[in-house]
């Protein structure tokens, strides 16, 4: 279970249990030492003490305190009616009085409720600016920053970005007593090995300090389209959240985030996002209150093996895959199309589809940049100006032009049933009447296109980059490749709402 490091109540646990094993599991660690051969040099290369990195960083990181006040809607609740005169209608209108209720039947008044978490931060700017999780502070109306020495400063809110779980917050320090602030560091110069520290305040205990290295980079955790953590194995519990990794240098690498746990408490599977990241959405909050985002205006998919192979890649699977363009996006303006693999943008490799919204999120909005694409096996360069994505749930799909379908006539091809498009089928199976190409009627359960997804309603848009309207422009298609020795074939399949994806499907 990955979750949030961060917010946790402002209780301390119950009680710290002993285990009863823990003098059996030191000398099994003693004995596995003494068989491995680990003691001694092995173990020796990390750094003798932090204690020196954590003294020069410690009074930076801050404790946050964010209190939210919501009005509670009270139940209409209103005091029994009861006969006059009876012994107990004195007590029972005192009693709903109390609680400010009449016997009239007037509704109470609402009652207050207040919830109060913990977090972390750390303080990047001498003048008072703070950095934290999102999810730490939430919609609180009252954030307070606590310093190392105690000092407690109330806050207010610069910007939040929900996206990468990043606010920034401004202090206003004490006259006598100055902020200290730390650096970012280049958390692209981070190797999985190197050491780090995580300083912040678990479990509401206070600022504590834990050590570890980098376990991976690049981590995609499925929080977001904008994945791209730093795994580290120091340990991260509820309430380190935003508090800051270090390199030992003292530089900021990350921002404690989340962590993978069954129990809630480190398994030493943490993540942090990127000071790359990070320091440019921080910037943004700074400047405008908000973060403004490159927009391209495509929907993608990721390409496997056999849509690679179906696409004649080169180099084997890689890039973004253009599944559908949005008419008023910079894309489609561009020239970019469907089918188009997007292999390098603005100068950095496209490895996957799941960089693309990273790196076109952090390209500054009206910048001109060059994308490389690879079209119907070849490549080509595309000079785009980029928009700004202004709404998340902006439509980023639009279907291309496709030839009005032919009489319709019952065709098998691929373990599917097909027929062209009529107003019967468009009423059967709901298809918009903006959706042009071969209607899915039946799938075999046995075939590949029943395992990659394909059902009946479905519309077969192209087949191999070339678009179709009848069954037979699907068999001729098919009978193509196939003498061409394809492995594969790419299909550009719609769904009967217009929403289009790419299946690859083998010929073998």
């Amino acid at each position: 279970m990955i979750s949030a490091a961060g917010a946790t109540t402002a209780r301390r646990p119950r009680a710290f249990r002993h285990s009863a094993r823990s003098a059996f599991a030191a000398l099994s660690l003693a004995t596995t030492v003494a068989i491995t051969g680990l003691a001694g040099p092995a173990l020796a290369k990390g750094p003798e003490s932090l204690a020196d990195l954590a003294d020069k960083v410690t009074d930076a990181v801050v404790n946050i305190s964010a209190s939210t006040t919501v009005e509670a809607k009270a139940p209409g609740r209103t005091m029994p009616q009861l006969p006059q005169g009876t012994p107990f209608e004195d007590l029972f209108e005192e009693f709903f009085n109390k609680r400010g209720q009449r016997g009239d039947g007037d509704s109470p008044r609402p009652q207050s409720r207040k919830s109060n978490s913990l977090g972390s931060g750390f303080i990047i700017d001498a003048s008072g600016i703070v950095v934290t999780n999102n999810h730490v502070i939430g919609d609180a109306n009252d954030i307070q920053v606590i310093l190392h020495n105690g000092t407690k400063l109330k806050a207010e809110i610069i910007g939040k970005d929900p996206k990468i779980d990043l606010a920034v917050l401004r202090v206003k320090p004490e006259a006598d007593k100055p902020l200290k602030a730390v650096p970012f560091g280049d958390s692209e110069k981070m190797r999985p090995g190197d050491w780090v520290i995580a300083i912040g305040n678990p479990f509401g205990l206070g600022g504590s300090v834990s050590a570890g290295i980098v376990s991976a980079r690049g981590r995609n955790i499925e929080s977001g389209p904008y994945d791209n953590y730093i795994q580290t194995d120091a340990a991260i519990n509820k309430g380190n959240s935003g508090g800051p990794l270090f390199n030992m240098d003292g530089e900021v690498i990350g921002i404690n985030t989340a962590i993978l746990s069954p129990t809630g408490g480190s398994v030493g599977i943490g993540f942090a996002v990127p000071s790359a990241t990070a320091s440019q959405v921080i910037d943004q909050l700074r400047e405008f209150g908000e973060v403004r985002r490159g927009w391209l205006g495509v929907r993608i998919q990721n390409v496997d093996d056999a849509t690679a192979d179906a696409l004649g890649l080169k180099g084997g699977a890689k890039g973004a895959l253009i599944a559908g363009v949005d008419e008023k996006g910079p894309a489609k303006t561009s020239g970019l199309e469907i089918g188009d693999v997007i292999t390098k943008f603005n100068g950095t490799v496209v490895k996957s589809s799941s960089d693309l919204p990273r790196i076109v999120a952090s390209t500054p909005v009206g910048k001109v940049v060059e994308v490389i694409v690879v079209r119907k096996g070849a490549e080509t360069t595309k000079s785009v100006t980029l928009g700004r994505l202004d709404d998340p749930e902006k439509p980023q799909l639009a279907n291309a032009k496709q030839p009005e379908a032919a009489e319709p006539a019952i065709r098998q091809a691929l373990g599917l049933n097909l027929s062209g498009i009529t107003d019967e089928l468009r009423r059967r199976f709901s298809i918009k009447d903006s959706v042009k190409g071969v209607v899915v009627t039946r799938v075999d359960p046995n075939s590949t296109a029943a395992d990659k997804q394909i059902k009946p309603g479905e519309v077969i848009v192209e087949v191999g980059q070339e678009s179709v309207s009848s069954p037979a422009d699907v068999t001729k298609r098919v009978d193509q490749l196939k003498k061409e020795n394809r492995k594969s074939v790419l299909l550009l399949v719609a769904a009967v709402s217009g929403d289009v994806r790419f299946v690859a499907i083998g010929l073998e």
